[in-house]
């Protein structure tokens, strides 16, 4: 169920405390930590604290989403890369490339970005 913490969620644990992690930002609604798998010099992950499984279901909540891409602006902020520029990417379901079912953003920097993504 949306909202309420899922004892088989790789991201619910992490925010529980239960899985280490990187943890670069918290606050009362968002948790941020490093990506185990970087694809650039600054990739971090935003996750709300409730369990969400993608980004079409946190639409259902907009002050959790704007909480969410707010937390993402701040990591960027925090990781110097607000002024050369970042992506802030949000996978939505597997054919996306989304492989951890709780919504997360990919806040991504440090390199050039290329257009169209891969």
């Amino acid at each position: 169920m949306a909202g309420e913490p899922q004892a088989d969620c790789l991201f619910c644990k992490i925010v529980a405390g239960e899985v280490p992690a990187t943890v670069v930002r918290e606050d009362a609604h968002t948790f941020a930590f490093r990506d185990i798998n970087p694809q650039a010099p600054t990739h971090v992950l935003v996750v709300p604290k409730a369990h969400y499984p993608n980004a079409a279901a946190l639409a259902a909540d907009p002050g959790l989403s704007a909480a969410v891409l707010a937390a993402a602006g701040e990591v960027a902020t925090q990781e110097k890369v607000d002024e050369s520029g970042y992506r802030i990417v949000f996978n939505t379901g597997a054919g996306a490339g989304q492989t951890v079912f709780h919504v997360h953003a990919h806040v991504l920097g440090g390199r050039g970005l290329q257009w169209p993504p891969g």
